[in-house]
């Protein structure tokens, strides 16, 4: 079911390649008009130049979200490009194995750092800016905010124990700001992937043999996902469609958190 995003400014974070590019190009299709943000500018403007071929409204933002003045500009350019900024979809994460033995590694510290504490200042950001522009006129609907998280914070696999961590943290990150940006009429919402093919996941297939044929065998859908169909779900979460919903975590998994494969990780 398509949705309309007619006139609406987005901002997308992590839109390079992956599910976060899908999420950009699904928003540019429903007639949002996007900003392209990551941290390889030649991978940005390349998927930019596609989009536009297309008939995209489209630009992109280059830069280390992790700095505060990195987020103040992208938020400039954004309200300059594009007249605004309606929606926020935080789709940027880092995924990464760690060693829950070794005292000495700083996985957790860094994927808190890029997965949760960067959604948070942006989102803070971006609510700001967005109740600014509002000015006094109340409104009962004034954005809304998407962030991309993963069921791995629904499971305990010791080689993802940082990930899984942080993943849990960015879940109950949503559901706080969408209770504190309530009454402000700002949804908050995320989308938890299960086997959805992102660009960590691409590479994890190329690397493990069998990988594939085991998560497919966990997953009662028996696939892989299209970052296109994660992209769905957050276009509905951002729409009108979706104007009574906030605070909600939505797997996107083809049904792997309803079974209890132990041995299979959550990506």
């Amino acid at each position: 079911m398509a949705y309309s995003l007619d006139g609406k400014s987005v901002i997308v974070t992590g839109a390079g390649q992956g599910v976060g590019l899908a999420i950009a190009a699904k928003f540019a299709s429903a007639g949002a008009r996007v900003m392209l943000t990551g941290a390889d500018e030649e991978r940005l403007a390349n998927e930019c130049e596609n989009l536009q071929k297309k008939g995209a409204e489209v630009s992109y933002f280059c830069g280390d979200l992790r700095q505060k003045l990195t987020v103040a500009n992208l938020i400039s350019a954004t309200v300059d490009a594009h007249d605004g900024i309606d929606i926020l979809v935080n789709a940027s994460r880092d995924v990464q194995a760690s060693d829950p033995m070794d005292p000495d590694d700083k996985t957790f510290e860094t994927l808190m750092d890029l997965n949760v504490y960067t959604t948070l200042r942006i989102s803070q950001s971006v609510a700001r800016k967005m109740i600014h522009l509002a000015g006094d006129e109340p409104q009962r609907s004034l954005g809304a905010i998407v962030n991309v998280t993963s069921i791995a914070s629904r499971r305990t696999l010791p080689e993802l124990m940082a990930y899984s961590a942080v993943s849990a943290s960015l879940d109950q990150l949503t559901r706080s700001m969408a209770v504190a940006f309530a009454a402000k009429g700002i949804r908050v919402n995320a989308i938890a992937l299960g086997s959805v093919m992102s660009a960590t996941l691409r590479t994890a297939l190329k690397d493990r043999d069998g990988l594939q044929e085991n998560l497919t065998a966990v997953t009662p859908l028996g696939r892989i996902g299209e970052a296109e169909e994660a992209a769905e779900v957050a276009v509905f979460l951002a729409s009108d469609a979706a104007s009574f919903v906030t605070g909600q975590i939505v797997a996107v998994d083809g049904g792997r958190t309803m079974l209890d494969p132990m041995d299979q990780p959550a990506h």
